[in-house]
C-alpha cells in the first residue's frame, strides 16, 4: 500500500497531511534527481559516531529507508560510498540523515538515494552508543519504525503508518484539484480569481 505514496511529490503529501510531517528544509538529496520512499528504519546515534548506521543497514529489511538523528552534531561525514554500496546491495531504499555525509560523487554515480544536511569530509568515531528501530525526533517530527518516508528534491515528509490510506486519498483529491486549477490557468484565468481571492483582497 505504501508504494502508492511514491506516485506523489513530497509537497503534495505534506499538504495532504495538513502541512505536517515535514522534516527541516536543510535536509535535501545530495543529487537533485534522487527520490526515496519506504518504511522507516530509525537510527539514533551519538554525536560524530556512525557504528549504529553500519548496524542499521545490516539489520534493516530490503525496501526500508534508514532515517537517522545524529544528536544535532553536523560536522562529520557519517555515511559514505562504501556504506552506500553495502546498503544498496542489501536492497535498502535510501538514507535520510539529520547530519552530513561524504563521497557524494561516488554515491550519486551508484544511484543510492541519500538525503542529508550537507557534505562534510571529517571522519567519525566508533563507540556505538544509540538506538535502532526506536522512536526518534527530527525537527518537530516524531518518527516511528514503519512510518513511511517520502523524499524528493523539495524535501522529506513522514507519513504515520496509521495515516497511509487517508493520506493517499487526500493526495489524490489534491492532485485532481490542482489539475482543475492548471486547466483554468491555461484558459487565461489568473490564480487570484481562481482561488476567489479577488473578492477578498481586490483585483
Amino acid at each position: 500500500m505504501y508504494k502508492e505514496l511514491s506516485k506523489f511529490s513530497a509537497a503534495t503529501i505534506c499538504e495532504a497531511l495538513g502541512n505536517k510531517g515535514y522534516l527541516p528544509s536543510g535536509i535535501k538529496p545530495i543529487a537533485s534527481s534522487m527520490k526515496v520512499c519506504g518504511p522507516a528504519y530509525t537510527v539514533q546515534t551519538m554525536p560524530r559516531d556512525n557504528v549504529l548506521l553500519h548496524r542499521a543497514y545490516a539489520y534493516a529489511q530490503a525496501g526500508d529507508v534508514l532515517i537517522a538523528n545524529c544528536s544535532g552534531f553536523y560536522e562529520a561525514g557519517y555515511w559514505g560510498d562504501l556504506m552506500s554500496l553495502g546498503a544498496k546491495t542489501k536492497g535498502i531504499n535510501g538514507l535520510v540523515i539529520d547530519a552530513c555525509v561524504r563521497d557524494a560523487d561516488d554515491i550519486e554515480a551508484m544511484g543510492f538515494p541519500v538525503f542529508s544536511r550537507g557534505l562534510c569530509i571529517r571522519g567519525t568515531s566508533n563507540h556505538g552508543d544509540g538506538t535502532l528501530n526506536e522512536p526518534i525526533i527530527i525537527g518537530d517530527v516524531l518518527i516511528n519504525a514503519g512510518d513511511i518516508i517520502v523524499g524528493d528534491r523539495d524535501g522529506v515528509v513522514v507519513v504515520p503508518f496509521a495515516k497511509i490510506e487517508e493520506t493517499i486519498e487526500k493526495a489524490i483529491a489534491r492532485e485532481a484539484k490542482e489539475e482543475r486549477t492548471r486547466a483554468a490557468l491555461r484558459k487565461g484565468f489568473p490564480s487570484i480569481k481562481i482561488y476567489g481571492w479577488d473578492e477578498k483582497f481586490g483585483f
